[in-house]
């Protein structure tokens, strides 16, 4: 039996509506996008404190907010902004994602490796070349991370102790009255430069690990086969993720600056050499081992939930579709 066969979930049939799935890919994208952000703001907030300056160590940073009058409040400071971030970019990231993968798997499946006879299914989603992964997974990344900026820059800012915002509409109106609608996107060139080879990266990693790991595990019964694909997903993501950060957490640190300081930092290629004469090399890496802890758990989360939920709809549709009416 080939690879594609061994992943292979019942398909709808054609009358399906196409817009009943997109959206139902929009609202597991959202649902995954908000279990992630709200378990893990704390750690989002602590590698941007990290990130912020090369003197704010993490161990200094975290006594401060448990010592401060509102230490659980402290740590899930920016809460809004990050689950209103990650809650709607995971939809728009997951749902333009899931189409660019459907329009490319006529073209551009992955090539059968052998017999995976029994291997478990752990994905509703085509099975595409190593290419077609990476560069699905930039495009959608970069698409939904344009439109999600300001939310991005309001977060960043939120979380920074540079700035005292009361509200969030009061932070949006102050960035617009002294940077102009531009502050609203600042560091986004460093941003689509770390999400375009990070996301790539993580769903050619993540979709190789599954492929890896499901001819591993064995073929059992419909709940040992939900239980197997969810753990494959699980372990899949959070290595993928790990892998990915490693590899752009200098974008990330830079784009931090950026959002943080764009009057002092400018652009990319300033905000680098500023950061190495200050700071040195080592800032670029500010925030990793935050950032692989966060994006590996994050990432599990959400590609689990998403996974799972996709799966799940799409054996309910073919089975609705062998009814008779």
């Amino acid at each position: 039996m080939s690879n594609n066969a061994a992943y292979a979930v019942p398909q709808v049939k054609k009358t399906s509506a196409t817009a009943s799935k997109t959206t139902f890919h929009f609202v597991a994208g959202l649902c995954s996008g908000l279990t992630s952000a709200v378990l893990l703001q704390p750690a989002d907030l602590l590698k941007t404190r990290v990130q912020q300056s090369q003197n704010a160590a993490l161990l200094p940073t975290i006594k401060a907010i448990i010592s401060s009058p509102h230490p659980i409040r402290g740590l899930w400071r920016g809460t809004l902004p990050s689950a209103l971030r990650t809650g709607f970019g995971s939809a728009l990231y997951f749902t333009s994602l899931n189409a660019l993968r459907q329009g490319l798997a006529p073209i551009a499946l992955a090539s059968p490796t052998g017999n995976s006879k029994g291997a478990v299914s752990s994905s509703a989603l085509p099975k595409l070349s190593n290419t077609a992964n990476l560069t699905t997974g930039a495009a959608a990344r970069v698409a939904a991370g344009f439109v999600m900026m300001p939310v991005t820059v309001l977060k960043v800012r939120y979380e920074s102790s540079y700035y005292s915002y009361g509200s969030l509409y009061g932070a949006g109106r102050d960035i617009v009255r002294t940077e102009g609608m531009r502050g609203l996107f600042s560091g986004f060139g460093a941003t689509a430069a770390r999400d375009a080879p990070y996301a790539g990266l993580y769903v050619l990693f993540y979709e190789q690990l599954k492929r890896h790991l499901a001819s591993l595990a064995e073929s059992g019964s419909d709940n040992q086969s939900f239980k197997a694909s969810s753990s494959i997903n699980f372990v899949s993501g959070a290595s993928a993720a790990g892998l990915a950060t490693a590899i752009t957490n200098p974008f990330d640190a830079v784009k931090t600056r950026l959002q943080l300081m764009p009057g002092k930092y400018g652009n990319m290629m300033r905000a680098v050499k500023v950061m190495i004469r200050e700071d040195g090399v080592r800032s670029l890496f500010g925030g990793l081992g935050l950032r692989i802890t966060r994006k590996a758990l994050s990432s599990a989360l959400a590609w689990t939930v998403y996974e799972e939920l996709i799966l799940r709809a799409e054996k309910h549709w073919a089975a609705q579709s062998h009814m008779p009416v």
